[in-house]
């Protein structure tokens, strides 16, 4: 599917372009916005190769990979975030989720939005059966976003990630596509 443009009253998913380069730099060099992500802050040439990768894999086929802007709508259109939604081939009709916000952008309910619009594109747009995502065990808020987008904590993957000179566990959240029907439906 491309180009993918999801919104909510407030928030937008679209494609990345090269000049989101600045604006996600400022979320994935920030050493409060990666505390808890499976990296180290990065730099503006690390994100540029990163944007540069999300935009290949757009228009790759079949696509596999949705790396997207997360932006506040109105006048500004400001990008505050970034979503990614994998599909892995060992997995039938799955993927796995992650998304990371600017610092001055949490604590308004963006998170749990930026969840849902990523998950309706799994779901609705793509047609998956399971989508599951991971967190850093101290990272409590990303316990709630997760939790109330519903999502379901199913357990911890021992030694998991390798981020600053140590390896870290992560928990796993997941939701099937009934799960997230049932939900939307009584919404």
């Amino acid at each position: 599917m491309y180009p993918v443009a999801c919104h909510s009253t407030r928030l937008a998913l679209r494609e990345l372009t090269i000049n989101d380069v600045d604006a996600v730099h400022a979320i994935y060099g920030s050493p409060a916005a990666t505390e808890h992500l499976s990296f180290t802050p990065r730099t503006r040439d690390e994100v540029g190769g990163i944007v540069a990768r999300g935009i290949a894999a757009a228009t790759a086929v079949p696509r596999q990979e949705y790396v997207l802007a997360v932006v506040a709508q109105g006048d500004d259109g400001d990008l505050i975030g970034v979503t990614r939604l994998a599909t892995d081939p060992h997995q039938q009709k799955a993927a796995t989720m992650g998304f990371a916000l600017r610092p001055d952008a949490w604590g308004v309910g963006y998170g749990r939005e930026t969840v849902r619009l990523t998950l309706d594109l799994a779901f609705t747009e793509l047609g998956l059966h399971r989508v599951w995502a991971a967190r850093a065990p101290r990272n409590e808020a990303s316990a709630k976003t997760l939790l109330a987008a519903g999502m379901v904590e199913e357990g911890r993957i021992r030694g998991h990630v390798y981020v600053r000179e140590a390896w870290r566990d992560s928990i796993t959240y997941a939701i099937l596509q009934d799960e997230w029907q049932a939900r939307t439906d009584t919404q």
